[in-house]
């Protein structure tokens, strides 16, 4: 997820070919065509970096966090509503700091325009 090869939504982008037997996920997007986008929003969906070696955490919040992270998303994306049906609490802070090291990145919403 999130790796190698991309179908960017925009002209002008990689020339990188599809092979045979290669799999791709297309995420949907509408748009108005002009090719702009920006994030925009409050982000609501995270997934953890599995290429970051290993980065000490001194919050236990954050290593609470990043414990129910492992055990019930692994490799997948999820997002805060999912943290809540997984038993997480009072995540918000932990969550910023696994994102501001890098451990778990964040996905804003992806917006052309205001509105």
């Amino acid at each position: 997820i999130h790796a190698g090869k991309t179908v960017p939504i925009v002209k002008g982008g990689e020339s990188t070919r599809m092979e045979e037997d290669e799999f791709y996920a297309i995420e949907t997007f509408g748009s108005t065509g002009r090719g702009l986008v920006h994030d925009d929003m409050d982000c609501s969906h995270y997934m953890k970096n599995f290429e970051l070696p290993f980065v000490p955490l001194r919050l236990q919040s954050s290593k609470q966090l990043l414990g129910t992270i492992n055990k019930n998303f692994g490799t997948l994306a999820f997002c805060k509503r999912w943290l809540d049906r997984a038993g997480a609490s009072k995540y918000q802070m932990a969550l910023k700091d696994l994102c501001d090291k890098g451990i778990v990145e964040a996905y804003p919403p992806l917006c052309d325009i205001k509105g």
